[in-house]
């Protein structure tokens, strides 16, 4: 997607994907990462995700990317946090506690800038690529994330020809494809079927829509 579009619907406060509450599969799985306390954690397109709130409250440190300013702003403003905002090379960085948020594109984003980042969480970054941009992210993950990394990751997945992303559907097979193939080993932790509970997507036709939760580590 380009730059322009997701400005445009954080502008317009087109924010479907933004959850009001924790996570369940970050809550539930979380702990199975067996992280260090104070572990950094990068969460590439974070938003103004409640679960970077969370994960600083568990005792992390949270190294978020986001492309919308708008986005980082309501973040740290919802939190009631006033951060120190500064230039970070190709990055606007807005810092506040355990919680260091990056505005800008993610991929300018540099191996050094994440060396001390041994945990991943990705609940909304993989879904909102398009095909193509998705092998970008990965790879550029695998390039830039130090080995013994752990990760969490959540995906959507659904008949693509029934509704056109974002989120974009991410199947089992294509999970395997884009994270082993760039040096992830990846483990399912749990599937559900949730259409019933998302009437956004009943209501565009989706027959069917399951949830993964996977855990990844960087070899």
């Amino acid at each position: 997607m380009h730059e322009d579009f997701w400005q445009e619907r954080w502008a317009r406060n087109e924010i479907g994907f933004h959850l009001r509450e924790v996570n369940p599969y970050l809550q539930r799985h979380w702990p199975d990462l067996e992280l260090a306390p104070g572990a950094q954690v990068l969460v590439p397109l974070c938003g103004k995700s409640l679960d970077m709130a969370w994960l600083a409250g568990q005792g992390y440190r949270v190294l978020g990317v986001e492309l919308a300013e708008s986005a980082v702003i309501a973040f740290f403003a919802e939190q009631e946090l006033t951060p120190e905002i500064d230039q970070y090379g190709a990055f606007r960085r807005y810092r506040a506690g355990t919680v260091e948020l990056l505005c800008g594109d993610f991929f300018a984003l540099q191996a050094a800038d994440v060396v001390a980042c041994a945990g991943l969480y990705d609940r909304a970054a993989l879904i909102a690529l398009p095909e193509g941009m998705r092998e970008r992210y990965a790879a550029h993950l695998a390039a830039i994330l130090p080995s013994g990394c752990a990760g969490l990751l959540v995906t959507l997945d659904y008949p693509q020809a029934e509704m056109s992303g974002p989120p974009f559907a991410v199947d089992e097979a294509l999970v395997a494809q884009l994270l082993t193939e760039q040096q992830w080993a990846c483990e399912l932790l749990e599937q559900a079927d949730v259409l019933g509970q998302n009437w956004r997507f009943l209501q565009r036709g989706l027959t069917r829509l399951d949830e993964r939760a996977y855990r990844l580590r960087k070899r």
